[in-house]
């Protein structure tokens, strides 16, 4: 299983679609956190999460761990196959959404031109990017 950790950096939710269940997460380049590169977290098939709409700090997603998928189940009615696609968003397990294996894409923001997002386009895009998912 692979992390995704990005501290240090501000996540905001860019969008929800709700007719494709699909999360978008966005991390803009800024001076405030001294970044240069955009970041975009997609997470599909979306039946239920918690969100925030900033991560001031960034994110850390990772598979929920039996204890905190324990205390999610009893809250949210969720069942024993959903631990699979429990995926906590922050360190302190105050965001979760239940879906699919999130993917990840970043590059150099200046490099993006006038794309608005990574997920558009041809992929490979023409310019530099790294990609991931967790599993």
């Amino acid at each position: 299983m692979t992390d995704f950790i990005r501290t240090g950096r501000l996540f905001r939710v860019a969008g929800f679609n709700p007719s494709h269940r699909y999360l978008l997460l966005r991390s803009e380049a800024t001076l405030v956190d001294g970044t240069s590169t955009h970041v975009e977290v997609t997470i599909g098939h979306v039946r239920l999460m918690l969100l925030q709409p900033y991560y001031r700090n960034g994110l850390h997603i990772r598979r929920a761990s039996p204890q905190e998928f324990a205390v999610l189940a009893e809250r949210h009615g969720l069942e024993p196959a959903d631990a699979d696609y429990t995926w906590m968003l922050d360190p302190d397990g105050d965001s979760f959404v239940v879906g699919g294996n999130p993917n990840w894409r970043e590059a150099e923001y200046a490099l993006m031109g006038g794309r608005e997002s990574l997920w558009t386009g041809p992929w490979p895009p023409d310019f530099p990017a790294e990609s991931g998912g967790v599993f």
